[in-house]
């Protein structure tokens, strides 16, 4: 089996504020970093680093060219990552003094799939092989359609209600936090998210992640919990791709479910403790000797 992870790649540009900015207000920023970044580039670096072989397809301008670069030194595959007249999509990103962040991101080149990329992408890929798609680049729901035959990972990030008129029955696992949850499923109670997501996805497997409170997994013949990890945090920009990345890398190992997620949450939890997004992605032999 192989793993393609048709996503976004962005640069980063990180301000580091006293508190978000509101309506109205300019603020002086206390840092400013560039990062590589989006949630593709995002978990194909988590893949790699967790060890696995991925093959990343994706866009960026020639302004991003540094971006591919660096996906290669870490071990991805990038082949199908090809430079358009677009320039590469972007992020602002403000960080609070407690570690959180808000974003605002621009697609750039990560808008400009036809259905020929999508074609070519998902022709190299055979039965039973794994697709990772994210909601940061164009033509998801062309991309589902195509690849009903293979083993899709979706995380529908960031969030539209244009997502739930996707084909979502082509999902086998969902990786969704509790607003993607609550905007799929109408629900709020975490326990009732869960519970609607298997009735209307009753093939598809969900893991639910509760950010510092960590976890819950569910399918149609269990439900796991796994606590989060108490750490400080100082950027929690990346958690959730470094939890993706690591999880379905165990996957791929072929370890238990509750391993393959447990592995996901140590490995997120050592990501917030430094700045960045792609940067805060920690290797393997790191997060297996991560202790708390």
């Amino acid at each position: 089996m192989k793993i393609i992870n048709l996503g976004s790649i962005n640069i980063d540009h990180v301000y580091r504020v006293e508190h978000f900015v509101r309506p109205g207000e300019t603020i002086r920023s206390e840092g400013y970093s560039i990062f590589s970044g989006g949630k593709g580039a995002n978990q194909s670096l988590a893949l790699a680093r967790a060890g696995a072989k991925v093959f990343h397809a994706g866009k960026i301008g020639h302004d991003g060219i540094w971006l591919k670069d660096k996906l290669q030194l870490d071990g991805v595959d990038t082949d199908l990552i090809e430079t358009v007249g677009t320039p590469t999509g972007h992020a602002l990103i403000q960080v609070d003094k407690e570690g959180e962040n808000a974003i605002i991101t621009h697609a750039g080149a990560n808008d400009t799939f036809t259905q020929e990329d999508i074609d070519t992408i998902l022709d190299s890929l055979k039965q039973g092989d794994y697709l990772l798609l994210q909601n940061e680049i164009n033509g998801i729901e062309k991309v589902l359609e195509k690849a009903k035959d293979m083993s899709v990972i979706f995380n529908p990030a960031p969030m539209t209600d244009r997502v739930k008129g996707y084909p979502l029955e082509h999902v086998d696992i969902f990786i969704i936090n509790e607003t993607e949850g609550k905007t799929l499923t109408l629900e709020e109670d975490v326990d009732t998210i869960l519970n609607t997501m298997q009735k209307l996805y009753p093939s598809s497997k969900t893991v639910l992640t509760l950010g510092e409170k960590g976890l819950i997994y569910s399918d149609q013949y269990q439900k796991i919990k796994i606590a989060g990890l108490q750490v400080t945090a100082l950027d929690t920009t990346g958690a959730g791709d470094t939890f993706t990345g690591y999880f379905i890398a165990e996957l791929l190992r072929g370890s238990e479910i509750r391993s393959c997620l447990e592995m996901g949450v140590k490995a997120s939890a050592l990501c917030v403790t430094r700045e960045g997004a792609g940067d805060s992605i920690p290797k393997r032999e790191e997060v297996e000797n991560y202790e708390v």
